[in-house]
């Protein structure tokens, strides 16, 4: 992994240079691959795609002030689903990325939750593995399967792979970026902007009393990322779409989160 974020580093200082080069617009919109981790019904009419970095933190803000409307009211009711894509910022977010990854797919979108509202503790850390492995196993994944994933060079390289996909084919040059119904809309709005996107692309005749659209606008927060690149390697892709996160998974995540709370007190 060492290696992996050393070429990262130097073809950052490329990116300087064919920085002016690189459109900030989307040159295509991604679609939905077997492999891809998403919460919500297949078929609902919305498909929301989100770049994200599990150190950044206007991606932690987004989570904690417009994720929870949004998938209350667009996700739960089936109007839309979220596709997950990392992108990550630096090697902390690379390792916290890989053990989401490896958590069973259903449970996902919760430990994306939890990672998140913990940022502020491990994602400043020197080496997060400790604290990752604490979250890792309240979640399910005992040492040895952490220390695999952890230590799993194809699926560093898968991700980082799809990073640079992201910056070349999809124009990606911040976080949070999102794709709705293709079209690309940058930074973490708050929720009732983010509604006018999703009744823009689409949603309009989906929005309902729980559901308005707001009038007003606020300041977006985006957080601007380095450009990269890697050796192409990929790792076996899951061969079922994971689930949309349960009851179960809901109550195990509110039970991690107290006990991860409890440490940093």
């Amino acid at each position: 992994m060492r290696k992996i974020w050393l070429a990262l580093a130097a073809f950052a200082l490329l990116g300087g240079i064919t920085a002016a080069a690189s459109p900030a617009h989307a040159l295509e919109a991604p679609q939905v691959r077997q492999d891809d981790r998403v919460l919500g019904k297949a078929d609902a009419p919305i498909t929301i795609f989100e770049f994200f970095s599990l150190t950044c933190p206007h991606c932690a803000e987004f989570e904690e002030t417009t994720y929870p409307k949004l998938k209350a009211e667009w996700v739960d009711t089936g109007k839309a689903k979220i596709v997950y894509r990392d992108y990550p910022l630096d090697q902390n977010a690379l390792k916290a990325a890989m053990v989401a990854r490896c958590a069973p797919p259903e449970r996902y979108a919760a430990f994306v939750e939890v990672l998140f509202k913990q940022q502020t503790v491990w994602g400043l850390q020197r080496d997060p593995t400790e604290s990752l492995k604490k979250i890792a196993a309240l979640g399910g994944i005992g040492a040895d399967a952490f220390d695999k994933c952890i230590n799993n060079q194809d699926l560093s390289k898968q991700i980082v792979a799809e990073e640079y996909e992201a910056q070349t084919k999809y124009g990606v040059d911040s976080t949070p970026t999102f794709f709705v119904n293709g079209k690309k809309v940058v930074g973490a709005l708050p929720y009732d902007d983010f509604v006018k996107e999703l009744t823009g692309a689409g949603g309009a005749n989906l929005v309902g009393a729980s559901t308005p659209v707001a009038q007003t606008t606020a300041p977006v927060a985006q957080t601007t990322a380095p450009a990269t690149t890697t050796e192409t390697s990929q790792a076996p892709a899951a061969t079922t779409p994971p689930a949309p996160a349960s009851a179960a998974t809901a109550t195990w995540y509110s039970a991690i989160l107290d006990k991860i709370k409890g440490w940093f007190r």
